[in-house]
């Protein structure tokens, strides 16, 4: 029976495109990895394309691809969730959304968020003076809000009232109590009344990785106590009208909607009481979390969601106005501070693969004379004949008979040679034992070969830094989808885990996304001679950008921003140069000038000045270009 053709549907299947893809990406008739950044298949580009198109410009892989487009998708579908919402169940509230700049503080980033978010009045949240400095320098809505959350300062909250003062709605969440007589103080002297808003614990927990991040031990946040002795405090001043929002939050990233429903069903429930008790509140705050399906399986699990972001919002309103309702309140205004599921989309890295660590000798085979150590006979015997019958048998049998081969190569009875050829054999015992263990027959393999695959694994070296461009993934083992961005029409041939170019073991990416588990390896193609191989990392667009690390002195990439046009079409908008060799040196206290001409005036050398002047060259003509590999 022949072969079945591998296909661009294949592809997809194989890779997961359309479940994590959400629509905003896709495989093209030539093999190539598109984007929808609107979500319509009517405006597409080929990625390929873009990165060869600047590859003639001179803009080299690893290279970071925004599409500004996929930033205003979300911004609207965000804001159309709740507003769709709201119509359906008569909620007679009104929906305001913030962006937390902590997210991605990327400028153009914030740009494009601002103005697709100009006509909902959206705004932006705050946790630091940086932050703050830039929120305030946005063309936001003239009722946007600007909150300020996480620990403040005298000069925090200063900055914050004289905004304030000058016609910003700029409102100070309470984070803790020794905050509130800082900013009354302040308040007093710059003789204006503050916008506050209190943050509460809750009692409900979020899900997923940052669930700790919520409930009775929570690092930010007011307990019941709390929140009524602050009460108490503004009303005795007169300040009773200041508080303006009610704010929790349980988590980043959060899994389960049960989680969210079961938080805001509390939340409403404390907004109500505080309502009867005279406290003049206009916001409920749901604060962030809401999720990204990085591996599309729409599961609990730490890098998926079981919710849609409709599904979200339809549960915040429906379970605010039945609380609201039960309680005899109005029902507040709602704002949220979505940050992963705007961003997380945007952005791709794409890498160049550099080489491959052919770690299980797959280009070789051994052939005995029969002259051979009798180590290398039985090694080969259980090449031969190890089957569908024997394999556990035979499988152990060769773990032990590669131990005695290093035994007694350690001992002196055996050469390089003979070594050579029995790691050889070993791993041919493994390979063919792979292929034992993939047939159909078998209904069951033993958990002692559930790593073979892994273990069996190609090693493809890209030319990225993980610690650069997606430190959760070393930090926090959070998933990014993972592909090819050309070659979909070809059937991978390689099952392969990726290096970076770090002198680091851990610079590597060993779990990858499934549908069903996390896989230890990921089918990829094997590199052809004289033509470049890129994969791609796709939802890389939340908190990578900043948490990123020089860790070898790699740092920032090459980085273009691009506009898809009609009849699949694109323009670059912007491009951003990575950083230089200088500006990681200098980032680290070093002076450039002072590197170049050391090599030749901290040391006596005499043998060669050509060679000494040659190096001088070398080195000023590095400090021009940027730090990662130049590839042909």
């Amino acid at each position: 029976m022949a072969m079945k053709h591998f296909t661009i549907q294949d592809a997809a299947t194989m890779y997961g495109v359309k479940e994590w893809g959400y629509g905003f990406f896709g495989i093209n008739s030539k093999g190539h990895l598109e984007v929808y950044p609107t979500r319509d298949e009517n405006l597409s580009c080929d990625i390929h394309e873009v990165v060869t198109h600047l590859h003639k410009k001179g803009i080299r892989t690893p290279v970071t691809l925004r599409f500004p487009q996929i930033l205003a998708t979300r911004v609207t579908e965000l804001n159309e969730a709740f507003h769709k919402a709201m119509k359906e169940y008569d909620y007679e509230g009104d929906y305001q959304g913030v962006f937390p700049v902590k997210t991605n503080q990327i400028k153009e980033v914030v740009d494009h968020i601002v103005k697709a978010g100009y006509k909902y009045r959206y705004g932006l949240e705050a946790g630091s003076k940086a932050e703050l400095m830039i929120a305030l320098s946005m063309n936001l809505h003239a009722e946007a809000l600007v909150t300020c959350n996480g620990y403040k300062d005298e000069s925090f909250i200063r900055i914050a009232l004289l905004a304030l003062k000058a016609g910003r709605n700029v409102l100070i969440t309470v984070e803790k109590m020794t905050e509130l007589p800082l900013i009354l103080k302040v308040a007093k002297e710059l003789k204006v009344e503050p916008l506050l808003g209190l943050r509460m614990k809750l009692n409900a927990m979020g899900s997923g990785k940052w669930e700790s991040s919520a409930g009775d031990h929570a690092k930010f946040g007011l307990n019941t106590q709390e929140i009524l002795d602050t009460v108490d405090t503004l009303e005795r001043r007169g300040l009773l009208d200041s508080v303006q929002e009610l704010h929790y939050h349980i988590g980043s990233q959060i899994t389960d909607i049960r989680k969210i429903k079961a938080a805001i069903k509390e939340a409403t429930r404390v907004y109500a009481k505080l309502v009867k008790r005279g406290v003049p509140l206009k916001y409920l705050n749901v604060g962030g979390g809401l999720g990204v399906d990085y591996d599309g399986s729409r599961t609990t699990f730490h890098s998926s969601m079981n919710y849609t972001m409709e599904e979200y919002a339809a549960d915040v309103v429906y379970t605010t106005k039945d609380i609201c309702t039960q309680e005899q309140v109005p029902v507040p205004n709602l704002l949220s501070e979505s940050g992963r599921a705007i961003v997380a989309y945007h952005q791709v890295l794409v890498v160049d693969v550099i080489g491959l660590i052919d770690t299980t000798h797959t280009k070789y085979r051994v052939e005995l004379s029969g002259q051979e150590p009798q180590i290398l006979k039985e090694l080969a015997y259980t090449r031969d004949n190890i089957s569908v019958k024997n394999f556990a048998e035979m499988y152990h049998d060769a773990i032990t008979q590669k131990d005695e081969l290093i035994t007694l190569f350690n001992l002196g009875y055996l050469g390089l040679d003979d070594r050579a050829k029995g790691e050889i054999l070993f791993w041919e015992v493994c390979r063919k034992l792979s292929r034992i263990l993939s047939y159909k027959s078998l209904k069951y393999i033993p958990e002692e070969f559930q790593d073979l695959n892994k273990s069996l694994a190609d090693k493809l070296i890209a030319n990225f830094s993980l610690f650069q461009s997606m430190p959760d993934h070393w930090a926090i083992d959070q998933l990014f989808p993972v592909m090819p961005i050309h070659r979909l029409k070809e059937k991978p041939t390689l099952s392969a885990t990726l290096c970076d170019i770090t002198c680091d073991s851990d610079g590597k990416v060993e779990k990858f996304i499934d549908l069903k588990d996390v896989r230890d390896e990921i089918p990829l193609h094997e590199p052809k001679s004289g033509e470049p191989y890129y994969l791609a990392f796709f939802l890389v667009g939340a908190y990578q950008d900043t948490l990123a690390m020089r860790h070898n002195l790699f740092g920032s990439v090459n980085e273009a921003h691009v506009i898809v046009n009609e009849d699949e079409d694109f323009r670059i908008q912007q491009i951003v140069p990575a950083q230089t060799t200088d500006d990681v040196l200098k980032s680290v206290h070093y002076d450039p000038d002072e590197l170049v001409e050391g090599p030749t005036r901290r040391r006596k050398i005499s043998a060669n000045s050509d060679a000494n002047e040659a190096l001088k060259t070398a080195l000023t003509e590095q400090r021009k270009l940027h730090t990662y590999l130049e590839m042909n």
